[in-house]
């Protein structure tokens, strides 16, 4: 199933990682008391998808790879309560809500697709 030589080439792992830089682009502005509160937490549970992706990428059996895929759908889960939050607080406009949710969306959903690629009989343990 994998022809990818790395996590780069992961098409799921490009769309997580263009969702973390709109996160860090529309979280800039939030204000300086939520540096260490809602900023931080919308940030690093944003990361955590692209980077659970990029190490489940390497794990050699079907079990560790869907465990780190499965934690990066925790965390793309946890982000979209951010965005909804973060919306309701003022703290981003509807634009970047709209291209938030978006992205997530998108990533949610080809995240799933190579779970379920995984799963299925495509996929030859090491």
């Amino acid at each position: 199933m994998e022809s990818s030589k790395n996590f780069f080439d992961l098409y799921v792992w490009k769309k997580a990682h263009e969702f973390v830089l709109c996160v860090y682009k529309s979280s800039q502005d939030f204000p300086d008391f939520e540096r260490f509160g809602l900023r931080s937490q919308f940030t690093r549970a944003a990361v955590s998808v692209a980077a659970n992706i990029a190490e489940g990428y390497k794990k050699l059996s079907k079990t560790d790879k869907l465990r780190f895929f499965n934690i990066s759908q925790g965390s793309l889960e946890e982000c979209k309560y951010y965005i909804l939050l973060s919306r309701d607080l003022g703290y981003i406009s509807d634009e970047d809500y709209s291209e938030l949710c978006s992205l997530a969306k998108e990533t949610s959903k080809l995240l799933l697709l190579y779970i379920q690629g995984i799963q299925s009989n495509n996929y030859q343990e090491a």
